[in-house]
């Protein structure tokens, strides 16, 4: 599994959306084709997308697979692009975070009210999920799944090698992690790329903040909040993980540090529920071969990462689309992808007896932080901010991971700077 994230229209599209203003933005499909335009096209992602294709077959739509490989949905993006500007947009695209409102913004989405209304989407999604999907207060979007990204991963052998335990707040991580570095393991797997800088940076931010600052900071962009001495804090502890990696871990694929884990390399690692498939392919059993746990101090919060598929305007019949976001939110397709894919439902209400602990933990928190208000969208993967604030943000982090000669208070210029990127 792949970093999951996307790109969204990047910011010249609207440009040349305007340019072909007089440009028909229907697709010529004819009733019953559906276009599908997404990035699903590995392992389990594309064991689902098959199985979505058969259900939408069984009601009589012919199912036309657009699927673009590579960038985790960059390359996706730019095909999209083309064929939105030329007046032949798909039917429906993986698009995701505040790219559904820019798209919207366009005028070339879809208003799919009616299915969410009559499926019951409000009582069935957290606010903090539909209005992602909502633009000026209409379901243009459909949820697929939800990714926890605020996890923390481990290997109990490791760990009792060590005489350490998991930690649940910062200052036991770090204790953990010099117990970790004495028994001669590495402490911290980790890929010194610029996103996997930025989950971890996340992360740390959610546990030493709280959700509540964590708002302020990365979806709200307050200048106070990012200037302030909460988040001197953060970036110092942030710094503090980088002493615990190992030398080697500049460029390292995320997977290649997960697999750090699996062998008892090192002791822990940051990252995202799609490592859990790393685990599992390895025929790793959670909560005995692999420990899984809320990143430090973040038990009560969760950062998500979600899936979904915008519906473009389109000439004709519209029921195939509709029926294709009915049998998106179907229990059946939730269960089955989530299942695939290392996520949970984005439903409130499943049955989770076919997950393991790990996604059980998962949809318990959820649903919890949900009620709480400790429901909050990944900055580092494309759901809190538009594309262009996250890239200058998410430059700042690993600029200051990498020097030793910026300090905390740099870096904080640096990040209120990055939040008024246009």
């Amino acid at each position: 599994m792949r970093q999951d994230r996307s790109a969204s229209a990047p910011r010249f599209a609207r440009r040349l959306l305007a340019l072909a203003a007089t440009v028909t933005l229907a697709t010529a499909a004819q009733a019953g084709d559906l276009e599908v335009l997404h990035y699903w096209t590995s392992g389990g992602e594309a064991k689902a997308a098959s199985a979505l294709k058969a259900t939408m077959q069984q009601k009589g739509h012919t199912w036309k697979d657009f699927a673009v490989a590579g960038g985790g949905g960059d390359a996706a993006m730019t095909v999209l692009k083309s064929r939105v500007v030329s007046g032949n947009a798909p039917a429906a695209a993986q698009i995701k975070g505040p790219s559904i409102q820019e798209w919207a913004r366009e005028g070339v989405l879809a208003n799919i009210d009616d299915v969410a209304k009559a499926e019951k989407w409000d009582s069935l999604l957290p606010k903090a999920v539909s209005d992602v999907m909502k633009y000026k207060g209409n379901y243009v979007a459909v949820p697929v799944n939800v990714h926890r990204v605020n996890w923390l991963w481990a290997n109990p052998e490791a760990l009792k090698k060590a005489n350490a335990k998991l930690p649940t707040t910062w200052d036991e991580f770090f204790t953990t992690a010099e117990a970790l570095k004495k028994a001669g393991i590495i402490p911290v797997a980790h890929g010194g790329q610029a996103w996997q800088d930025f989950t971890t940076f996340e992360s740390v931010a959610l546990g030493v903040g709280g959700a509540d600052f964590y708002k302020k900071a990365f979806v709200q962009l307050d200048a106070a909040t990012l200037n302030g001495a909460t988040m001197e804090k953060v970036l110092t502890t942030f710094k503090k993980i980088k002493d615990y990696t190992d030398k080697n871990a500049n460029g390292r694929d995320w997977n290649l540090a997960t697999a750090m884990v699996i062998k008892g390399e090192a002791g822990m690692q940051l990252m995202g529920d799609w490592a859990k498939g790393e685990f599992v392919a390895a025929g790793k059993v959670p909560g005995k071969d692999f420990l899984c746990a809320a990143a430090p101090g973040t038990a009560s919060a969760y950062t998500f990462n979600i899936d979904s598929f915008a519906m473009f305007k389109v000439k004709g019949d519209t029921k195939a689309q509709k029926d294709l976001a009915a049998a998106i939110m179907s229990p059946d397709f939730q269960e089955q992808f989530s299942l695939n894919k290392g996520s949970i439902p984005v439903r409130l209400n499943m049955d989770m007896s076919k997950f393991d602990d790990c996604a059980k933990l998962s949809s318990k928190d959820f649903v919890e932080t949900a009620k709480t208000g400790a429901l909050v969208p990944s900055i580092a993967h494309g759901m809190a901010v538009p594309p262009a604030v996250e890239g200058a943000m998410k430059d700042v982090v690993s600029q200051f991971w990498n020097s030793d000669r910026m300090t905390a208070k740099d870096a904080m210029a640096k990040l209120a700077s990055a939040a008024k990127t246009k």
